[in-house]
C-alpha cells in the first residue's frame, strides 16, 4: 500500500517560498522547517519546498525550462511497491534505502516525471492515515 505524503517544489530559498504559500493559503509553515526543506501541512499531505543549488526557474509554457516538482509516496512495503511501479512502467533512478530498510528510492514515471517511494522509520499506518513520529 502507498499513500501520497508530499508534493515537493524545487526552489532556491525554501523558507521564503514557504512563507509566501503560507500567506496565500492561510496555513502556517511547518515547525522544524529549514533552509533545505520547508513545508505546509494540508491534512495528510504536505506542500514541501526543497532547496536546489543553481535553481533555474521554469518558463512554462516555454519548454526550455519545464515545470519542476516531484511526488513522495510513503509505502508500507517498499519491495512490493517497487515491483508494482516497475511493472506499471516506472524506472528506478537512485536508491537511498539504508541497511535498516528505511529511506527512499527515486523513480521516473513512463514519461520522465520524478517520484519517490519512501519508508520512514517510526511511521505508523492506521485506517485514518499515517501517524508520523512525534505527532501522536
Amino acid at each position: 500500500m502507498l499513500r501520497l505524503t508530499d508534493f515537493i517544489i524545487d526552489c532556491p530559498d525554501t523558507l521564503q517560498l514557504a512563507a509566501f504559500y503560507a500567506e496565500v493559503t492561510g496555513r502556517p509553515v511547518k515547525e522544524g522547517s529549514s533552509a533545505d526543506w520547508a513545508g505546509i501541512k494540508f491534512g495528510d499531505i504536505e506542500l514541501a519546498f526543497f532547496r536546489v543549488d543553481d535553481y533555474r526557474a521554469p518558463q512554462w509554457p516555454d519548454t526550455e525550462h519545464p515545470k519542476q516538482f516531484h511526488l513522495d509516496f510513503e509505502v508500507d512495503d517498499i519491495e512490493a511497491e517497487q515491483s508494482r511501479v516497475l511493472t506499471l512502467g516506472a524506472t528506478l533512478r537512485k536508491d537511498f534505502i539504508n541497511a535498516e530498510g528505511y529511506g527512499w528510492r527515486i523513480y521516473t514515471d513512463p514519461i520522465g516525471h520524478p517520484f519517490c517511494l519512501c519508508r520512514n522509520k517510526g511511521v505508523t499506518w492506521t485506517p485514518d492515515g499515517l501517524v508520523w513520529p512525534g505527532t501522536n
